[in-house]
């Protein structure tokens, strides 16, 4: 008996997508938090040492929370938010405004109607 070896194989997707364009991937929250973070350091033309020392974190660590690679606690993001000198429902806003504008622009590339913000419902978050 002769086997036939190929190198194809046959791809079924589990959950198929409808046709169109590929939905576009979701925001992280720490993404979010992690750019406003950063954005409000730079923007006070603060170094990575300066902030982390006053927030008593490592200058490691918060590097990677700003670059959304670590999923802060809130006492680590309330420290940065206090070293900056925010309070976490600042940052907290700051990072859901940004998800409101990111989710309205996705929503319009993917041909959905441009609902204005108030009808998205509000966001709570648990801190």
């Amino acid at each position: 008996m002769t086997f036939r070896v190929t190198n194809q194989a046959r791809i079924v997707p589990l959950h198929p997508f409808p046709p169109g364009p590929a939905p576009a991937r979701e925001p992280l929250w720490r993404d979010l938090v992690g750019d406003v973070l950063r954005r409000e350091r730079l923007s006070q033309e603060r170094t990575l040492k300066d902030v982390a020392d006053a927030a008593r974190i490592s200058m490691a660590y918060l590097s990677e929370v700003e670059r959304g690679r670590k999923e802060a606690s809130s006492e680590v993001l309330a420290a940065a938010a206090r070293a900056l000198g925010l309070s976490l429902a600042d940052v907290l806003a700051l990072a859901q405004g940004e998800l409101i504008r990111l989710s309205g622009a996705r929503s319009r590339a993917i041909g959905q109607p441009n609902r204005p913000a108030g009808s998205m419902g509000t966001v709570r978050l648990a801190a």
